[in-house]
């Protein structure tokens, strides 16, 4: 793990709020812009769709996307290396954002409680990625290049553990209201929402359905948005945390990306399965995809981010937690737990924005599995929510096997890339597979 370069450890730079808040918002750029979180084809969006059954890829090449879409994967295939390469020069701009401001002796303790919970969420978020494509990481919580060459990797369980303690850490800290136009800066219900997420993942059921409805109770600051095509516009109030657009006249990366005007595509479309598999009626099946016809011939692409990247104005920020998320959270929690009134009705609420009725579902196994499938409707190209919902439950083998050609029961995890390895031996053993 080489040492990024960077200029945060410049105690200059947090000597005034101006320039602290500067490097914090410079970070939001460099995730909207690359790595995991970017609606770029090098992002998770993009590619753990292709690696589940969400989408299909047009392009061939090692330094496309056809190794995940083929389930092709090697130490040595190069988006596997970029991203862990990218997250953890984030988690590295992170933490010096952390200690440049624990050390500042001039900025206000508010205008630390901030930063720090800024970047404390970030850290967070970057790790619980990292941890579900590659199967236990290392946790970086310094900028010392000495520790950090030698760090070795996590179980998953222990990961979760200390991105939950961040997260609690952070949501102390943050105040409620957000201190920046467009929700652009995380603010304390976006580190629970997240919190949320991850109680979820780790099973601990109460605290997953107690925080989200700390979420979705804060009525002052949230309004449920029952126009699909409303949903992901840069000013919708059911969005918690989003990445601003680049400049005041562009959109989205996964606009650019998702969005075709001919066939056959050039890069990517969703899956004819997925398309197939929404329920008759389902309006986000009309208001979030787009059919493209040749002849007799069709395909599909998400269409959630209507706008190319440039159109003038900026009509559409990447959105990145948003209330459907809490609902169904909630829902699922609170069936594990046997409150499957209050489940049915979050399930329900969802569903009603797509036009369907309420759910058949009667048994807490029937509501969890409808909450499953509801997941896969609502949240589909949103950075992999398919690929670990699947993986959380144990039902990638038998999903996957059926649609993909070349599936392992060892595709559970990505490999940790061989440059790493040979870097750093204590990243050993290698994922099982590889």
């Amino acid at each position: 793990m080489e040492q990024p370069n960077s200029q945060l450890t410049s105690e200059a730079v947090f000597a005034d709020y101006t320039t602290a808040t500067a490097a914090m918002k410079d970070i939001y750029g460099k995730m909207r812009d690359g790595g995991l979180l970017t609606g770029k084809s090098v992002g998770l969006s993009h590619l753990l769709g292709q690696y589940t059954d969400e989408l299909v890829c047009y392009q061939t090449g090692i330094t496309t996307a056809e190794p995940f879409y083929n389930n092709g994967l090697t130490a040595t295939t190069s988006f596997v290396q970029e991203l862990w390469t990218s997250a953890y020069s984030q988690i590295y701009a992170t933490n010096a954002v952390i200690e440049g401001v624990s050390h500042s002796t001039t900025l206000s303790t508010v205008e630390k409680q901030q930063l720090m919970g800024e970047a404390l969420f970030v850290r967070a978020l970057l790790h619980s990625y990292l941890d579900g494509v590659y199967g236990g990481c290392p946790y970086i919580k310094t900028t010392d290049y000495q520790k950090n060459s030698s760090v070795k990797r996590l179980p998953q369980a222990e990961v979760y553990a200390l991105c939950i303690a961040d997260l609690e850490a952070a949501a102390a800290l943050l105040p409620k209201s957000y201190i920046s136009i467009g929700r652009v800066r995380p603010n304390q219900f976006a580190a629970k929402a997240l919190l949320a997420r991850l109680y979820l993942y780790n099973r601990q059921w109460a605290e997953a359905s107690n925080t989200a409805s700390a979420v979705l109770n804060e009525t002052g600051l949230y309004v449920w948005e029952g126009n699909l095509d409303k949903v992901f516009l840069k000013g919708c109030s059911s969005t918690i945390w989003q990445f601003a657009s680049s400049s005041g006249t562009t959109n989205t990366q996964e606009g650019a990306l998702f969005v075709f005007n001919a066939g056959p595509p050039s890069s990517v479309s969703l899956s004819t399965e997925l398309y197939n598999s929404f329920e008759v009626g389902d309006q986000r099946k009309n208001r979030w995809i787009r059919i493209i016809n040749k002849g007799t011939a069709a395909w599909y692409h998400a269409y959630k981010y209507k706008q190319g990247i440039g159109t003038g104005t900026s009509t559409e920020y990447s959105v990145m937690l948003r209330l459907a998320e809490q609902y169904l959270i909630r829902a699922e929690a609170r069936a594990q737990q046997g409150d499957l009134i209050g489940a049915k009705e979050d399930l329900n609420f969802v569903r009603s924005t797509a036009g369907l009725g309420n759910t058949v579902a009667v048994t807490s196994s029937e509501i969890i599995e409808a909450v499953l499938k509801e997941r896969r409707f609502e949240l589909f190209t949103e950075t992999g929510h398919r690929f670990f919902d699947l993986q959380r439950n144990g039902k990638l083998d038998t999903k996957l096997s059926v649609v993909k050609g070349g599936w392992n029961s060892t595709d559970v995890f990505w490999p940790v890339p061989q440059s790493e390895l040979l870097i750093n031996p204590n990243l050993a053993p290698q994922n099982e597979g590889y």
